[in-house]
């Protein structure tokens, strides 16, 4: 992928959930994991511009130019129409951004921010962009301060993170399992590169937060908080954990049938945890 642009999903001026302070976050498209529990499944796959979702459009919004499927912001109503009827996990209504582009909009709301997040689906899919932007900000007299982070699901190999290091300030990772055949069904990926990423992260002091996503009877890190203590234990007993507690609002499939977490197994997990060495956690501050 040329990087000089990227395909974005969604761009959020001010985010306070993304990182330290206030943020604005880039939603790349895109992702190497195909989560059960995904919530945002249509950020999945890039439009194939197979077409299909034309016609199902109430709006006229879309249409088939050359090949390719147009999307006309100016008619489009935001129903999703197009997002249900596409097979491919995915939807043409994306953006294009260039790294100027990008530059322009932190700009714009530069003295209200502490820094920038990329997020996705998987930032590190579109990684030579991200590389070029945060490059452009440290290279910037007015940007500089803004300190620059990646949200990931960890599977980028240590070649590419090495490629990022030098203008990223930290990065928040999720693990999904900690047994790597559970993360495999969960996910679609095994975890190996996820706790090396980890490691190597913490390593270099650009690992900002691990996150951990509480699923009732699927995943297995609450049967797992002994080794998954003293995993992080030997890589820095001051780590950032973050736990999350999984809800069934808006996703789609076999997850919609799971149970929510509820603030007692959050908070069972969290004290497991602690009883193993583990201090800096943060709980979540809403179960839904």
């Amino acid at each position: 992928m040329n990087k000089s642009w990227a395909i974005v999903n969604k761009l959020l001026p001010f985010s306070c959930v993304d990182g330290p302070g206030n943020r604005l976050v880039i939603f790349l498209q895109g992702c190497n994991f195909k989560c059960l529990n995904c919530h945002n499944p249509y950020t999945i796959s890039l439009c194939s511009d197979c077409g299909s979702c034309v016609s199902s459009c109430p709006h006229q919004a879309l249409s088939l130019v050359d090949n390719k499927v147009i999307w006309q912001t100016s008619a489009c109503q935001q129903c999703d129409t197009c997002i249900n009827t596409c097979s491919h996990s995915s939807t043409p209504m994306t953006y294009r951004y260039s790294v100027e582009d990008i530059l322009q909009t932190i700009r714009k709301y530069q003295p209200f921010l502490t820094g920038i997040t990329v997020s996705g689906g998987e930032a590190t899919m579109q990684l030579p962009f991200i590389t070029k932007l945060f490059s452009a900000i440290k290279q910037d007299q007015n940007l500089k301060h803004l300190t620059c982070f990646i949200d990931s699901n960890g599977y980028l190999s240590q070649s590419g993170w090495q490629k990022v290091q030098p203008v990223l300030d930290g990065a928040m990772i999720d693990l999904k399992a900690w047994d790597s055949q559970i993360h495999k069904k969960l996910t679609g990926r095994d975890n190996h590169r996820v706790k090396q990423t980890i490691a190597y992260l913490a390593k270099i002091n650009k690992l900002y937060e691990v996150r951990f996503l509480i699923i009732p009877e699927h995943t297995d890190l609450q049967h797992n908080a002994t080794h998954l203590a003293q995993f992080l234990m030997d890589i820095d007993p001051n780590i950032k954990i973050r736990i999350n507690a999984f809800h069934n609002h808006g996703v789609h499939g076999i997850a919609k049938t799971w149970k929510p977490a509820t603030q007692d197994q959050v908070e069972l997990f969290a004290m497991q945890l602690k009883n193993n060495g583990l201090h800096n956690i943060t709980l979540p501050s809403v179960y839904l």
